[in-house]
């Protein structure tokens, strides 16, 4: 008996010894039609394999507030939203951690707004009182729109937005039920399926108004970063490197787009005209991606002057703090 139970405690100390210092962990989240968000991209590329970490799709999210929403209540760890909607939940009271950029805009990738061809519309001037199609209110689309009509000294909400999910982007405009399709940043796959068909002009993307910055965020509670520290460094390190791998590695990337997307009946055909998640080398965030939007936030009277601050917002990867310094 003495033996039996020597033996248990010697395979019991040899498992502990050669387990990982982590838990498994499994992270629910709700994903977007047409493309895959880094983490998943990690996923399939093995990444978090003998990691512990694992990942459980629970449906797809109209926008990234319903996403941030979905976090907020429990129901998902794992959020993604634009940065002004990441902001506006925070400041609504939500402890959320911006851990890495979801996507950015920059040469690769942009969010486009299209016209007919035969469209009177030319500038930003000329959207006043025009219907156009966004994915979501209150997130990235939203804000570029009033913020481009802000730069021109125009009411920020002189134009009428309309939510209309990615694939029917295209279907609104070439039927005349909108003026202006406004395609995302992360909606690349749905740009170029719409292109490819011709008829359609660019008027303006959102490099023209905000210059090369994140668009959104991948976004955890504090708390659970806090519960996690070991987990959440790898979710982000892991993430942040799927992020390169796209960069370098684009025609494979598109690949694995496909696969996946028929694998969950989506149309795999869009996958082709992935452009790259328009990010940072290594995923890097830099204060500026987030003091903009609370630049824009303070103005508009959404939060109060000094209410938020990059600083504390931003995840440092390797560590459960958020961010102290700019990077440049």
């Amino acid at each position: 008996m003495i033996t039996t139970l020597r033996i248990l405690a010697a395979s019991t100390a040899l498992a502990l010894t050669l387990s990982p210092a982590w838990a498994d962990v499994n992270l629910r989240y709700l994903s977007s039609q047409g493309g895959l968000s880094a983490f998943e991209l990690a996923d399939e590329l093995g990444y978090f394999d003998g990691t512990g970490i694992t990942f459980e799709n629970v449906g797809y999210a109209q926008g990234g507030p319903a996403s941030l929403v979905a976090l907020a209540g429990g129901s998902v760890e794992i959020g993604s939203a634009a940065t002004a909607a990441v902001l506006n939940s925070i400041a609504a009271g939500n402890d959320f951690v911006a851990s890495y950029p979801s996507n950015g805009i920059n040469d690769d990738a942009q969010s486009v707004f299209y016209v007919r061809d035969d469209s009177p519309i030319k500038s930003v001037a000329d959207i006043v009182g025009k219907t156009i199609a966004v994915n979501t209110l209150g997130a990235h689309l939203d804000y570029v729109v009033r913020e481009a009509l802000h730069q021109k000294g125009l009411p920020e909400d002189s134009a009428n937005l309309i939510v209309v999910p990615g694939p029917q982007l295209e279907q609104v405009l070439r039927s005349g039920q909108v003026d202006v399709s406004a395609f995302g940043y992360w909606q690349t796959t749905f740009t170029g399926a719409a292109l490819r068909n011709g008829g359609l002009r660019a008027v303006f993307d959102d490099t023209d108004i905000l210059g090369e910055i994140a668009g959104g965020f991948v976004v955890l509670r504090r708390d659970w970063i806090e519960a996690h520290p070991e987990e959440a460094r790898i979710f982000v390190e892991q993430s942040a490197r799927a992020l390169d791998y796209a960069r370098d590695h684009i025609a494979e990337t598109r690949q694995i787009f496909a696969r996946v997307l028929a694998e969950c009946g989506e149309n795999a055909d869009v996958a082709q005209y992935f452009a790259g998640y328009g990010v940072r080398k290594g995923g890097l965030a830099v204060d500026h991606d987030i003091q903009f939007w609370i630049d824009v936030l303070e103005r508009e009277g959404a939060v109060k002057p000094g209410q938020l601050k990059a600083k504390d917002i931003l995840y440092v990867t390797g560590d459960a703090r958020p961010r102290t310094e700019a990077k440049s």
